[in-house]
Formats: C-alpha cells, sequence, structure tokens
C-alpha cells in the first residue's frame, strides 16, 4: 500500500529528493499529493535507462503528476538543503510559478539545467546542483589520483632505470 499525504509532511513549495538506483531526481512539492518536476523523455523505463537518458538528451519536459507516479518503487524525502544558505521564496510563489511551467520544454543537460537545478530555481531563484558539484569533485579526485598513479609511476620507472644505469661492482 503506498504511502498517504499524512506519511511524508511535505509542505507546498518544499523540494522532493527521489532516490533512483543510480541518481537522484528532484520535484517541487504543490500540494495535494502532487510535484511539478523536469523529466527527460522515457525517463521511467528501467533501472538503468533513466541515467542513460539523462546523458543522451537535449531537452526536458515539466510534468505535474502525482507523488506516487513520480517516486514509484524508490524512496524519497522532503529536502531543503538550501535554505541555510538562501531565504526559500514564498510558497504560493513558488508553486505558482511550477503550475504554470507545466507542459513546457525545456533546455536539458545534466551537468547545468537538470531538474535539481530546475528546483532549486523554484524554491531559491537559484540554479543549483549540490549532485552535480559532488560528482565533479569525485571525478577531480579520481582524476588526481590516476595523475598521481601515473607520477608515481614514472619516479618508480627513473629509479629503477638510474639502477640499471650504475656500475656495479663485483666482490671476490
Amino acid at each position: 500500500m503506498a504511502p498517504t499525504l499524512f506519511d511524508h509532511g511535505a509542505k507546498p513549495g518544499d523540494l522532493i529528493e527521489i532516490f533512483r538506483d543510480t541518481y537522484q531526481h528532484w520535484a517541487v512539492y504543490i500540494g495535494g499529493n502532487e510535484v511539478v518536476h523536469l523529466i527527460p523523455p522515457d525517463d521511467d523505463l528501467g533501472p538503468f535507462s533513466g541515467l542513460i537518458t539523462l546523458l543522451d538528451c537535449s531537452t526536458a519536459q515539466v510534468r505535474r503528476q502525482k507523488i506516487w507516479e513520480v517516486v514509484g518503487p524508490h524512496h524519497f524525502k522532503v529536502n531543503n538543503f538550501l535554505d541555510d544558505e538562501y531565504n526559500p521564496l514564498d510558497r504560493g510563489e513558488i508553486v505558482q510559478k511550477a503550475c504554470s511551467m507545466v507542459g513546457q520544454e525545456l533546455p536539458y543537460t545534466v551537468a547545468t539545467q537538470n531538474c535539481e537545478h530546475f528546483v532549486t530555481k523554484l524554491r531559491y531563484g537559484r540554479a543549483e546542483s549540490r549532485q552535480v558539484q559532488r560528482a565533479a569533485v569525485i571525478g577531480g579526485v579520481a582524476v588526481a589520483g590516476v595523475g598521481l598513479a601515473v607520477l608515481g609511476a614514472a619516479l618508480f620507472g627513473g629509479l629503477l632505470k638510474d639502477d640499471d644505469e650504475r656500475p656495479r661492482r663485483h666482490h671476490k
């Protein structure tokens, strides 16, 4: 049985973070167990199709749906994560703006115009994605790690080469 309105505690204008298999999807709660969210075409066709679609599309549509249709088998939470940094806009203004955008097709890129950017722009007037920022940091650490491994291999290789070039003394 699906949870009811009283189980999630969301208020109109709250951000909803949905934990999908390989990423988080974001929506803004507008009341009446409904959300507005930005979704690329065919985002809900299977465990990895969503991620593949996210990486291979240039537009997405603003949709208004029942929260349980969007959440599906996944779990979610109310997450107004930037409230400590920015003043949220008036809840009525957030809901009105979100509803006025329903049906629009918007540019979409994972790095700069994704569903998290969409909802933070609605709530705070600023588009941000901590998910993208975390991925960039992880990617940077991975690149740095590979760089250090290459540097280490080069230095180690240089030491071995130096050993090979030294004259060896033979003891009798």
